[in-house]
């Protein structure tokens, strides 16, 4: 009996930075392949075997760096869905363009990754993590755009499962905040306090990693990964 399946060559949309690298740290360390689609490099000295340069919220551009990747290191078996930005203040006060970039990012981007992996998911009979947040289920005031596209994609990952199901795992990551670049360039108001208590990425990559172990047949529909302070949750 199958109780854990072997990691096999995961993408990783946002994987130059924060969770998306904490994802491909962890996935290289316990013997998978990781490899990267992001508008800048991974570092040097990154554990991706091979990166590829997309501004995630331009379809065909995502669709050319699946394809550079499949002649890099092969197709996918498994997607991770990290690209992710926001746009933080009233509605009024936040650029339409920047308001709009928000949406194409976080869920466009997220469509269009999974939309260009599937025929090799459907082959491998792979699986999809796709990033949601506390506030995809609970929203806040001065987060239009980002509530608007984390519940977008609640609703794409959870109609994803019906429409996959029994032909690719579709796994939906809520985590809250973390110890990443996520809150650089923030005014005060909305950044963190001194005091306030994040997620080290590496540790919530160990429960995207869980959910890409599960064997054909089983799969982890939902995991809420948050510090048991967490304020936006429940």
């Amino acid at each position: 009996m199958e109780l854990e399946r072997p990691l096999g060559t995961v993408y990783v949309t946002g994987g130059s930075s924060g969770l998306g690298a904490a994802v491909v740290e962890v996935v290289t360390a316990l013997g998978g392949t990781a490899a990267v689609i992001d508008r800048a490099a991974p570092p040097q000295g990154s554990a991706a075997a091979a990166h590829a340069l997309a501004d995630v919220s331009d379809s065909a551009a995502v669709e050319r760096a699946v394809a550079s990747l499949v002649e890099q290191v092969g197709p996918p078996t498994a997607l991770f869905t990290a690209a992710g930005t926001d746009a933080v203040g009233r509605l009024e006060d936040v650029p339409t363009d920047r308001w709009e970039k928000v949406i194409g990012v976080n869920l466009i981007g997220t469509a269009a990754a999974v939309r260009a992996c599937l025929p090799h998911l459907l082959a491998a009979r792979g699986t999809v993590v796709t990033v949601a947040s506390s506030l995809g289920l609970r929203a806040a005031s001065d987060a239009t755009a980002y509530c608007a596209s984390k519940f977008g994609i609640v609703g794409f990952t959870r109609s994803l499962q019906l429409e996959l199901a029994g032909q690719v795992g579709v796994t939906m990551l809520v985590p809250a905040g973390m110890r990443t670049a996520f809150f650089d360039g923030r005014t005060e108001q909305y950044r963190p306090g001194p005091d306030a208590a994040l997620m080290d990425p590496r540790q919530v990559a160990l429960s995207v990693v869980h959910a890409l172990r599960q064997p054909v047949g089983t799969e982890v529909r939902e995991i809420v990964v948050t510090v048991s302070t967490e304020p936006s949750w429940p």
